[in-house]
């Protein structure tokens, strides 16, 4: 079965940098920071006290104040970027190929606030007073759901959820459905709003987040002094579809997407396998299915979580994965401004991945000030690079083993 060529078309996001794509990318090209102070919780006194919250987000924007009401905060952020992904790809859903249009969009936790809520309003009032619409509103696959229900898409519709390579690993899926001609359009990402209290008191528990307070520079990956992830929020949308399909839309292109690679650790439930001998065994393998040789990745969009572990392995990865060539690879971890979106954090990378190719800027690594003699790469430090960027891999890794990489590429 020959495989089609599956393009870009679409992008919407809703993230800690703003409410679009474009106002997002501008941010995060000037090595802007979206971490601010944790605006909730205070008295809950978490030794993290900073996060990437999306401040400016306003679902009446985008929704019918009714049925957002009907919505967690996570599906809410994927119906919104999912309209602005829509409208960018000058797509219009109707009878003609409601059919052939799928989604796919991923959530690590899914409905977390709602199921804090609701479980408080059930201690206090008991069964009666839960709403009825507590558990359509909790489960990760409602992002999927009311996307479809709400742009009238007809075709596949899934979720993956593999924790905080949700994002990556539903574009990947979205992408073979495509490929292998079981739709033509599908609107594909991931969605997360894990800023509730439960989730801070977990992860601070696991002593997985950053304890470094000052929101301009808590976020550091790849810093010989980071100590933790910085939480973020927002939804990551592309529409992706047959190259077939665009053309015959006379749809712009942003990029090609060429490789997926999907792989386990089988080591641990949160620490990634030694040497992230996992995640390198999914970045060649999205290199095989992409067809390409190392050596022509320009930039690599490292999952770069600013915890100590992963960004060693991760580096460790790259230089097992691509040789003497890591050494001349623009490596970046857009997380230093955005902080960690979870499950959404793969779908707004891929995003941004898309957008170096098209404008030829490199993102920088903000906060990069004492190198670590084990992370010795070329991490776009501070200031973003502008170069002509021919094709981009984007990591995304997960508690659980999950390795996810997607590669891009300039659309011929």
């Amino acid at each position: 079965m020959e495989k089609r060529r599956v393009v870009i078309t679409g992008l919407g996001a809703v993230t800690p940098l703003g409410n679009s794509a474009k106002t997002t990318w501008e941010r995060l090209i000037n090595g802007e920071s979206g971490i601010n102070e944790l605006s909730k919780y205070e008295e809950a006194d978490f030794p993290t006290k900073v996060a990437g919250e999306a401040l400016e987000f306003d679902p009446a924007e985008f929704i019918d104040p009714k049925a957002a009401r009907k919505m967690d905060r996570f599906t809410q952020f994927a119906v919104a970027a999912s309209l602005m992904a829509v409208k960018d790809a000058n797509l219009t859903i109707d009878e003609s190929n409601a059919e052939r249009t799928g989604v796919w969009i991923g959530s690590g936790i899914g409905g977390m606030e709602t199921f804090e809520k609701q479980f408080r309003m059930y201690e206090k009032r008991g069964h009666r007073r839960v709403s009825p619409f507590f558990v359509p509103m909790m489960i990760p696959d409602m992002a999927s759901g009311q996307v479809s229900i709400t742009l009238g898409a007809k075709g596949v519709n899934s979720c993956t959820v593999t924790a905080c390579a949700s994002g990556a690993n539903s574009i990947g899926d979205a992408f073979k459905v495509v490929q292998r001609g079981d739709a033509d359009i599908m609107i594909t990402g991931g969605a997360e709003a894990p800023i509730t209290e439960m989730a801070f008191a977990g992860f601070s528990s696991a002593k997985a987040m950053s304890t470094n307070n000052d929101p301009a520079n808590a976020s550091r990956p790849f810093d010989k002094n980071r100590d933790g992830f910085v939480m973020g929020e927002g939804s990551g949308v592309l529409v992706i579809e047959s190259l077939e399909s665009a053309q015959k839309r006379g749809a712009r292109i942003y990029a090609e997407l060429v490789g997926y690679g999907a792989t386990g650790d089988a080591h641990h439930i949160t620490a990634p396998a030694p040497e992230g001998e996992g995640g390198a065994r999914a970045m060649k393998q999205a290199l095989e299915d992409a067809g390409m040789r190392p050596e022509e990745i320009t930039y690599l969009n490292a999952h770069g979580t600013s915890t100590e572990y992963n960004d060693k392995y991760e580096t460790m990865a790259a230089k097992n994965v691509f040789g003497e060539h890591a050494y001349n690879l623009a490596i970046s971890s857009t997380k230093s401004m955005t902080g960690h979106l979870l499950g959404a954090a793969g779908a707004v990378e891929a995003l941004f991945s898309v957008k170096a190719i098209e404008e030829g800027i490199i993102p920088p690594t903000i906060n990069y000030e004492t190198p670590d003699p084990e992370c010795d790469l070329d991490y776009v430090p501070n200031k973003a690079r502008q170069q002509e960027v021919k094709a981009v891999m984007s990591n995304s890794l997960g508690f659980g083993g999950h390795n996810a990489t997607l590669v891009f590429r300039k659309y011929e």
